[in-house]
């Protein structure tokens, strides 16, 4: 399990990151998701142990990442934002001396670097140079090198940043699959990704966390109100008449016509309930319903939602700047 507590960071006086606390449960992917700048980097960079915290605790697996960092680190694969290749070596070369530099003992390198090369699909690019690669591949040597050691923790911030959409959905279906044996943080600002591989959320904007939740119960949560969309033939007047004469129907938010005679209605309702006295009183109106179904909130809707009313102005910094740098980014 990985455990954040009260996690405070600033850059001078900038807060990057606020007081933000939430879990991951073994064996769950999270995702952790928000708009450029809200923070997402800084607080991977701190549960990892690459940036310090101003104030607060990462416990993973009990140990915490300020009094026990080699301990942590040994227990986290890291894929940074940025893939950290070294562009001048060889694919196989680099993931070799990745997995020295993790400490992976030397009769077990090539059969963890082959694991490796095998789940990122490398293995035909085994000895390219990494710097004559597409951005596409050198992302998923990054990948690759996050593996090695055996991690029972994922840190993923933006791991399918640069790849074609056939490569986007074999790093969904690696996620998930490699979710059976280890514990996923998976950060990223396009919510397609974390409505495909994650089940829980965290929705963190301007270093603040706005939610913490599954998607289905926020989708629920922030659905206010319920919309109930009808496509109906009958003239206009007189279909509208007959939805406001409903009890229970509220504003009706949009008309788009269809074909001539035929109208598609977004109707605010009290309850998913109003659909079957509103069909009765449309069909007892002559008035044929062709279509009538409830509107959901999307992820896509929570996001907004939770993420305009408080935009953020100031820049996410990677790397703390100098003192002269402090005054010039405000």
């Amino acid at each position: 399990m990985v455990e954040i507590r009260n996690l405070t960071k600033y850059y001078g006086t900038h807060p990057a990151v606020t007081d933000i606390s939430f879990t991951v449960g073994d064996h769950e992917v999270l995702g952790f998701l928000g708009p450029n700048g809200a923070g997402k980097s800084t607080t991977m960079n701190m549960i990892t142990g690459c940036l310090p915290s101003t104030s607060g605790t990462v416990l993973v697996d009990g140990h915490d990442i300020a009094k026990e960092p080699l301990q942590v680190k040994r227990l986290i694969g890291y894929l940074p934002e940025l893939p950290p290749v070294y562009p001048e070596m060889r694919v196989r070369e680099y993931l070799q001396f990745a997995a020295g530099l993790k400490g992976v003992p030397r009769a077990e390198r090539k059969k963890q670097v082959d694991y490796a090369l095998e789940k990122l699909s490398l293995t035909d690019v085994q000895q390219r140079v990494i710097g004559n690669l597409s951005k596409g591949y050198r992302q998923r040597v990054g990948f690759a090198q996050a593996l090695l050691g055996n991690p029972k923790f994922l840190i993923l911030d933006e791991p399918t940043v640069g790849l074609d959409p056939k490569q986007v959905m074999e790093v969904r279906t690696l996620i998930q699959d490699l979710a059976r044996e280890h514990t996923i943080i998976f950060s990223t600002h396009i919510l397609a990704e974390v409505a495909a591989v994650c089940e829980r959320v965290v929705i963190i904007n301007k270093g603040q966390i706005r939610a913490v939740d599954t998607i289905e119960n926020l989708e629920r949560q922030v659905s206010g109100v319920l919309r109930i969309r009808l496509k109906a033939e009958g003239e206009m007047t007189k279909v509208t008449r007959i939805i406001r004469s409903v009890k229970g129907t509220g504003d009706i938010e949009d008309v788009v016509p269809d074909t001539p005679g035929v109208n598609t209605y977004t109707i605010k309702a009290e309850s998913d309930e109003v659909r079957k006295p509103l069909v009765a009183a449309l069909v007892a109106g002559d008035c044929m319903v062709l279509e009538i179904s409830t509107l959901h909130s999307s992820l896509e809707d929570v996001f907004v939602r939770l993420t305009s009313s408080a935009p953020f102005t100031d820049p996410e910094f990677d790397t703390e700047p100098a003192p002269k740098q402090k005054e010039d980014d405000n």
